[in-house]
């Protein structure tokens, strides 16, 4: 029987031997498969063994959670889905780049969210301001702190609602303000967006009316929309220059920047059964 390797201490100056741990093993394995890139053939390959008893050690690996000190932080929350299936909810600390709340969820709702904050709260981190992508609901559960609207989010909402090629001229302008958004503060902003709502005030209250049903509709609806969304989301579109010191972002690019990469990881291991998938969506987002 083969002896245990020992080792010297200099400072106590004892000899000792470390205790086998398997759950090690299975450790190793995992972050090969997750973030080496490895292959449930590369890795039985390499170790010697089957497939099955690679994948056996995948599946008894324990996700492991980085400790975080709790402090005030700004957060950034977003969802990402995997498909139709399922999706995760995170919270993240800007300042020290942590993801420090993790759910998943089948859809996104703003008891998540709410979730989501009591949640950090009971683990002693104090809000300082939050990154949001805009929904009203998420925005009043942090009615008590500096929130930020996604500078992001805001412009994927108007070219949804006017494309990036728009035709109107109204639409034209509106979308040139719209894209001065990063560029510009609260003050010359609303100026310009209030100024472009008074030269098109006739032309967005032209409608028409159904000769079926009676019924009357405005006709430029998707402009009206685009304009009603700026002006609703104003007063969180500027709120990093309103308190420099917070150095809050005016995106959620970081935590966007994740799931990109989190997504590409997990497109690596196609056909993987689900509960291994999962396991390894949240160890990523959790480390």
């Amino acid at each position: 029987m083969a002896s245990q390797q020992r080792y010297f201490c200099k400072d106590c100056k004892k000899y000792f031997q470390t205790k086998k741990r398997p759950d090690q093993l299975e450790r190793v394995i995992w972050n090969k498969y997750i973030y080496k890139r490895q292959t449930l053939k590369n890795l039985a390959e390499e170790y010697g063994k089957s497939i099955n008893w690679v994948r056996s050690k995948i599946e008894a690996a324990k996700a492991l959670k980085k400790e975080v000190q709790t402090d005030g932080y700004v957060f950034i929350a977003d969802c990402t889905f995997f498909g139709r299936a399922y999706g995760f909810i995170v919270f993240r600390a800007f300042e020290i780049q942590k993801n420090v709340y993790v759910k998943s969820l089948m859809y996104e709702s703003i008891a998540d969210y709410q979730a989501g904050r009591i949640a950090i709260q009971k683990q002693g981190f104090k809000i300082k301001a939050m990154v949001l992508d805009g929904r009203p609901g998420v925005r009043n559960l942090f009615s008590d702190v500096p929130v930020q609207m996604c500078h992001f989010h805001q412009k994927q909402i108007i070219q949804r609602y006017l494309t990036t090629r728009p035709i109107l001229p109204a639409s034209i302008e509106l979308k040139i303000i719209a894209d001065t958004l990063a560029n510009s503060n609260e003050k010359e902003f609303s100026k310009d967006l209030f100024s472009w709502h008074d030269k098109w005030s006739s032309f967005l209250k032209e409608r028409t009316t159904d000769p079926i049903t009676g019924h009357w509709h405005y006709i430029h609806k998707r402009t009206r929309s685009a304009f009603r969304s700026l002006k609703n989301n104003l007063p969180y579109l500027f709120t990093y220059k309103k308190y420099p010191e917070l150095n809050i972002p005016n995106t959620t690019n970081s935590l966007e920047g994740k799931f990109a990469h989190l997504k590409e990881k997990v497109g690596i291991h196609r056909g993987t059964r689900e509960p291994i998938k999962r396991k390894m969506i949240e160890d990523i987002l959790r480390n």
